[in-house]
């Protein structure tokens, strides 16, 4: 359960079963963007949430309410299933279509015009993100520290809702080509997206489709089954490769750690150590995972174990290490951003 001591906008959460169709993100609950973010393609979810100056390229479609933020820019049509709540000065370059109530600030620009249902509102709504924290803050003032632990748990935990929601880090930029944060990222199963990822650090489900490499500063985890069509490197961790994955391009760090079913068609570099796994490298699930799963080292009830806190094993090395996982082989075309990882932070 998230905390309210904690950012629930420190991370890239992406939910499992999210996909990318023809330009839109397809997300099967709520989709989150933090404040100053661009994301470059359309997005299709449950509620729609967007901080302040967030920028869409593409259209938005909501099955039930949308939410954006002062100064947001749309590139195209916003359709919304229920409910809209638009900022002062916010931009849409096509159509809104609203099947409730809109409440609309000040100097809105809506090129092609809107239509709602419902009651209409012109007034300066509260942005999102600014009333959430007021709202906790009063809370944990007068000392209701429950209560204001039960409002988080109910937007953001999957509590009454099927699938968690996409989340995207204030200042992110997202897009066909690359989905680029600076905190860590979470992925969950069977998702299909396009593009490099580039974060603090990745742990990446099973059974995903990544049509781009993946990079880290930290710690990369690839789950069983998942299929990379890229390099997987991290500047200064350690990365995992669960059974039956594919990675179609190199793989770098300080420890290297393959599974034996998993095939690598590049080559590995480690400073450290590269070893052989015969245990899986996710003990539970990477995104909406249960209390009480395994700890680092330890087998849970599945027999699967975190490789993170295992030993080296000398005597498993799958590769020669090399003196510097960052030198790399020429790339096969597949990794749009594959340049050397920077040294400066």
């Amino acid at each position: 359960m998230p905390s309210f001591r904690s950012d629930p906008l420190e991370e890239l959460v992406i939910p499992d079963g999210t996909t990318v169709e023809e330009h839109d993100l397809v997300a099967p609950g709520d989709v989150i963007v933090g404040g100053q973010s661009t994301v470059e393609f359309g997005v299709r979810g449950r509620n729609v949430i967007a901080g302040e100056r967030v920028k869409f390229g593409g259209h938005i479609e909501a099955e039930g309410d949308c939410r954006l933020d002062m100064w947001c820019g749309v590139g195209d049509n916003v359709l919304v299933g229920e409910d809209a709540y638009l900022g002062e000065r916010v931009e849409i370059d096509g159509e809104l279509k609203v099947a409730g109530d809109l409440d609309i600030g000040d100097d809105v620009d809506i090129e092609d015009g809107f239509e709602a249902n419902g009651w209409i509102v012109i007034r300066n709504p509260m942005p999102t993100i600014v009333f959430l924290f007021v709202y906790l803050s009063q809370l944990l003032r007068i000392g209701e520290e429950e209560a204001a632990e039960e409002m988080l748990s109910a937007l953001m935990d999957d509590g009454d809702r099927e699938h968690e929601p996409v989340v995207v880090p204030r200042g992110a930029r997202v897009s066909d080509d690359a989905w680029r944060v600076s905190t860590p990222a979470r992925i969950g199963d069977a998702c299909r997206l396009h593009g490099n990822v580039r974060a603090q650090s990745l742990a990446v489900g099973r059974d995903n489709e990544i049509f781009g490499g993946l990079r880290a500063k930290g710690d990369v985890t690839v789950g069983g089954g998942t299929e990379v069509t890229g390099n997987v490197t991290t500047r200064e961790g350690d990365v995992a490769i669960g059974p039956g994955a594919e990675i179609r391009g190199d793989v770098a760090g300080d420890t290297v750690a393959v599974h034996s079913d998993a095939t690598v068609e590049g080559e590995i570099r480690a400073r450290s150590s590269t070893r052989m796994l015969d245990e899986p490298v996710l003990s539970e699930p990477v995104v909406g995972s249960a209390e009480g799963g395994a700890e680092p080292g330890e087998t849970d009830d599945a027999g699967e174990v975190d490789v993170a806190a295992s030993e080296p094993d000398p005597g498993g090395e799958v590769a020669s290490p090399a003196a510097d996982p960052g030198e790399r082989a020429e790339e096969a075309g597949h990794d749009h951003d594959a340049e050397v990882l920077p040294t400066d932070d």
